[in-house]
């Protein structure tokens, strides 16, 4: 049975660091319009997919809370039979914590608050669209200034800045001397809009790299509003240093952690913390995916480090957890520990010259495909059905960029309410991506109609996997609110919409300041 907490004592858990999770369960558009800083976007359709991952320890206290839309009965009952034990509803749901705290639009939102916080107390040097322009319009040979993308390699290829070479925040010091070997060379960090380009600029500052290091003043978003023409499909990546170059940020790397107090542990207190049952324990390793790819220690999740630092709430869901980083290099760990330190989490980072232990607990898988027993149905056995309507629950993007032919999409959150307006007679049958969330909704889909309700097995991936079409044509049982337009993504955003998403970016010091529950420290990079 779940029980109620009150807006002042959540706030009670973040000031006093302790560990509590808060989620809001409704679908992600609504969530990027208002939220409390620390609560995390957990649809109550995906409860199943994504807590194992986010909330890996059952006896975390969770709080869940809505709009009035009335899902935190049906989230605590489903998060209950997960098998974690403290569960909350806070009380007055979003308007009742809105009377006693700060609530924040758009997604990401504390490292986007921290990163203003950074530029505010260091002073982080920038430069407009207009000035980068003139540099790189006046460089030579092209060795005086270099362009470093700090996104992550799938949106630099959508558009950049002309000479710009792909290198994620996380790699940034990794790879500087590779990238940059001349100390006399200007530096330009962008992204789309100012994090990336403010805490990417600001750790090769703080490392003390010799060069000239500016950030493109609001990115992307800043060039396009200035009328300036953005580079697409590019695929020119800083490479991997040479032993010198990485040799030399290694050096680099561990001055600065050290000056932060960044702890470094070796195998066997690692194996202290998984065995401390009292406390959450996050282990990521922050190398590039394709690394990861390649080889990982068990146990570990990629979390690459600037997009950890970017967007910690996607792989961390309790705060106050605690957090142990991976890397082969000694620089990249430490440089996002260096980050995270600051952002008020508790990080350590793995020695990578220390043994990995064997026996790191592997992903927790809470959920079976046997509560769904005898309700799945193969391709085959859908297209002999008459009648049958499928209802996608895939993401509203996914979903217009094809679906199985006839498909209606479906909100996760609404599904029992807009299954009611479904004509026919015939079996609904679920799909999603591969078929798990549609098999976790199965029983709220029973619940509120009379018909018969199935899920494809295998969802839309096994009806491509078996040479079917899709189609783009869409039918929309619900409206389409589950995924939030990010302004400083992509290729088609309205102006007002990029320049609201930076005067917005602007304001969030001051709120910051009136909520007063962040538990930020910003380092000066100058005493």
């Amino acid at each position: 049975m779940a029980k109620s907490i009150n807006a002042h004592n959540l706030r009670q858990h973040w000031i006093n660091k302790h560990e509590i999770a808060l989620l809001d369960i409704r679908e992600e558009g609504p969530y990027a319009q208002s939220h409390p800083l620390f609560a995390i976007s957990v649809p109550v359709s995906e409860i199943e997919k994504k807590l194992p991952a986010l909330i890996p320890r059952l006896s975390v206290p969770i709080v869940v809370y809505d709009s009035g839309e009335n899902y935190t009965e049906r989230a605590a009952a489903r998060i209950l039979a997960l098998g974690y034990r403290d569960v909350s509803v806070l009380e007055g749901g979003l308007a009742g914590y809105a009377r006693v705290g700060e609530v924040y639009r758009d997604v990401n939102v504390p490292s986007k608050a921290f990163g203003e916080l950074v530029e505010a107390i260091n002073h982080t040097p920038s430069l407009p669209a207009q000035q980068v322009r003139e540099l790189l319009d006046r460089q030579g040979n092209g060795d005086d200034v270099v362009v470093l993308d700090a996104r992550r390699f799938e949106e630099y290829t959508t558009m950049s800045i002309p000479h710009g070479r792909s290198c994620p925040g996380g790699e940034l010091l990794y790879r500087f001397f590779e990238a940059v070997p001349d100390p006399k060379t200007t530096v330009v960090v962008n992204c789309a809009g100012r994090t990336r380009s403010i805490v990417g600029t600001q750790s090769l500052i703080n490392s003390g790299v010799p060069n000239k290091v500016v950030a493109l003043r609001n990115g992307t978003i800043g060039w396009t509003l200035e009328s300036l023409e953005l580079d697409t499909n590019r695929t020119e990546r800083v490479a991997q240093p040479s032993s010198e170059a990485y040799q030399k940020a290694r050096r680099y790397a561990e001055a600065w952690a050290g000056r932060v107090g960044v702890e470094v542990i070796d195998g066997e207190q690692l194996g202290r913390f998984v065995a401390d049952k009292n406390r959450t324990l996050y282990l990521l390793d922050v190398r590039d995916p394709e690394e990861y790819a390649a080889n990982h220690p068990r146990g570990f999740d990629n979390a690459p480090g600037g997009q950890l630092v970017q967007a910690t709430d996607e792989w961390v869901g309790v705060r106050g957890g605690r957090i142990v980083l991976y890397d082969t290099d000694g620089v990249r760990a430490r440089m996002t520990a260096s980050w995270l330190v600051q952002l008020g989490w508790e990080v350590y980072v793995l020695d990578e010259r220390s043994p990995v232990p064997t026996s790191l607990p592997t992903k927790r898988t809470l959920w079976h495909s046997s509560n769904s027993a005898g309700a799945a149905i193969t391709i085959d056995e859908l297209q002999s059905r008459a009648g049958a309507t499928v209802v996608d629950l895939a993401r509203s993007t996914a979903y217009v960029k094809g679906h199985i032919p006839g498909a209606w999409f479906a909100s996760g959150p609404e599904l029992a309410r807009d299954l009611r307006t479904v004509v026919g007679d015939g079996p609904i049958v679920l799909t999603s991506p591969d078929g798990d969330v549609a098999a976790m909704n199965l029983d709220d889909a029973r619940n509120a109609v009379s018909r018969e309700v199935l899920y494809l097995s295998g969802g839309t991936a096994a009806w491509v996997a078996a040479g079917y079409p899709l189609e783009t044509e869409s039918r929309w049982l619900s409206q389409p609110i589950d995924v939030y337009k990010r302004p400083y993504e992509g290729t088609s955003n309205a102006r007002k919409d990029m320049q609201g998403y930076l005067d917005w970016e602007y304001g969030l010091i001051a709120q910051l300041a009136n909520d007063g529950v962040a538990g930020f420290h910003v380092m000066r990079d100058t005493v």
